[in-house]
């Protein structure tokens, strides 16, 4: 453990040179908001890491994206916006803030509790200003937006009393996207389909909250499953020298499902 202050110091020494005299031009010249879709990007990747279950490529991508941390602290320290030590004293005040079951008297018993607690919290804060749902990043992925923007609304009892409601509204929004659609399946009013489509995925991120699930994490999962699924299609149909483009519908359904089994 007395090694780990160390190592993090070498790492914003490490930036430094890169950003000093003698360093690298490149990285001389970036600014915050260059920065920016590096770190997204890295967050991504260590995030694709944890969907594969790959604990040594997570260790890899965790390094990278400890490394745009750092070189973004030393752009802040730079301007005389802020230390490595400011950005560490109010990530342990803000943890400390979050826990009173832990590191005062409160007594928490679930995370849901714990969960609800906290969004009480802030609700009462004197210095929060604006609306209770202005800390959900309008730059967040569109489905973890809905999941944190229903989670916030939870936490002061504006919410279905259990999933089942959720089942029933999910049910109701199916309903009016097929009536958006009209009997063709075909909706000549784009607009009004869109909405309808946004409204199921907003209950369907709602639901995954009243489940305890992540969203994010199950469709990236299901988004991986596709894949494998679809490549074992397509080795299927390249062992008899064609491409998928040249297969039937028939064949790739019938391959699909050997790939389920499989």
């Amino acid at each position: 453990m007395g090694e780990q202050p160390d190592r993090l110091q070498r790492l914003l020494d490490l930036v430094a040179r890169l950003r000093g005299p003698d360093g690298c031009p490149w990285d001389r010249e970036q600014k915050m908001v260059d920065l920016r879709a590096y770190l997204l990007e890295e967050a991504h990747e260590a995030a694709g890491a944890i969907d594969a279950g790959d604990p040594q490529e997570l260790r890899n991508e965790l390094g990278d994206l400890l490394f745009q941390v750092a070189f973004l602290t030393r752009i802040g320290e730079e301007q005389d916006w802020f230390s490595i030590d400011d950005v560490v004293d109010r990530i342990e005040r803000k943890m400390i803030d979050r826990h009173p079951h832990v590191f005062g008297e409160e007594r928490l018993e679930s995370a849901s509790a714990v969960r609800r607690s906290w969004e009480e919290r802030k609700a009462r804060d004197p210095r929060r200003s604006g609306s209770l749902l202005s800390g959900v990043e309008s730059s967040l992925p569109a489905l973890v937006a809905a999941f944190r923007l229903t989670q916030k609304a939870a936490g002061v009892g504006f919410d279905w009393p259990n999933a089942a409601g959720v089942l029933d509204k999910l049910d109701e929004e199916i309903a009016e996207l097929r009536e958006a659609l009209g009997t063709n399946g075909r909706s000549a009013d784009r607009r009004a389909t869109m909405e309808e489509l946004g409204d199921l995925l907003f209950s369907v991120a709602n639901l995954a909250r009243h489940l305890g699930v992540d969203p994010e994490a199950a469709l990236a999962a299901t988004n991986l499953k596709f894949r494998r699924r679809f490549e074992f299609l397509e080795r299927a149909i390249a062992e008899s020298g064609r491409t998928v483009d040249e297969a039937s519908l028939e064949e790739m359904e019938r391959l699909w499902g050997e790939a389920k089994e499989e």
